[in-house]
């Protein structure tokens, strides 16, 4: 895997949010066995993301822990030449361990400000817009889509860069949620509890759609209006409905 695209070295092979493409590199090779046999991850659609330039996927989210964020970019690092800035909750920094190697990894805090700098430099990023309110969500409700944040849409008429929809099947059956118990670690809003200690090995598909830009007429201004900013979050939140529902009819199909 040859991982390229925007890295700028801000010192010591770190860029400003802590990414080393090295540590990328290795954890991807890690993460293979996972991505190829655990999940049988099929993937269709990766050339509609830009190899290059600022851009934004936008992504259904499901499961008790982000597993699925994990897969979608380790396949964009397998399918394509860049290093996807996944952008997390506020809470995920504040967690011990973990945080300072989700930030090698590429992983990002939410800020409007970090956005606004990671696009700013022509990278690639991947939004979840339900936030925590995706994987919080009863089995009974998998893949209908929770309250759709508007903020990547806002990012997106702003620096004017293409919205890539796209699709996770199968997290949601890999590890459910079994309850939320209402404790509030490291600022998170829930302590989740899985229905099983460890994901189990549904099949994973993943579907990307074509890119989805603003009106021609959209200028800078428009990220201040509320309704075109409205607009185009709902065009983003159809089109990856409208992918996991075709992604969903065709593993029926698949496993009829």
């Amino acid at each position: 895997m040859a991982v390229t695209g925007a890295f700028h070295d801000a010192g010591y092979g770190f860029d400003v949010f802590g990414l080393s493409p090295p540590i990328v590199r290795r954890a991807a090779a890690l993460g293979a066995p996972l991505y190829e046999r655990y999940f049988r991850v099929d993937s269709r659609g990766a050339e509609h993301i830009p190899l290059e330039g600022p851009a934004i996927i936008v992504a259904n989210h499901g499961g008790v822990l982000p597993v699925d964020a994990a897969m979608l970019c380790l396949d964009v690092l397998r399918n394509t030449p860049r290093i996807p800035r996944a952008i997390a909750d506020h809470f995920v920094p504040r967690l011990p361990l973990v945080s300072a190697l989700f930030a090698r990894l590429g992983v990002v805090s939410g800020t409007a400000a970090n956005v606004r700098r990671l696009l700013e430099d022509g990278e690639l990023v991947a939004i979840w817009p339900e936030g925590v309110a995706g994987p919080a969500k009863r089995f009974g409700l998998r893949y209908e889509l929770q309250r759709w944040r508007v903020g990547f849409a806002e990012h997106a008429i702003r620096h004017r860069v293409p919205i890539i929809p796209a699709a996770i099947v199968g997290a949601e059956e890999s590890w459910p949620l079994a309850l939320r118990l209402p404790l509030r670690v490291f600022g998170s809003p829930y302590l989740p509890v899985p229905m099983s200690p460890l994901p189990l090995p549904a099949r994973y598909f993943i579907r990307y759609g074509p890119p989805i830009v603003g009106e021609p007429t959209q200028v800078y201004r428009d990220a201040e209006d509320p309704s075109a900013v409205a607009a185009l979050a709902e065009r983003a939140r159809l089109a990856v409905a409208h992918l996991m529902s075709q992604t969903l009819a065709e593993r029926h199909g698949v496993f009829r």
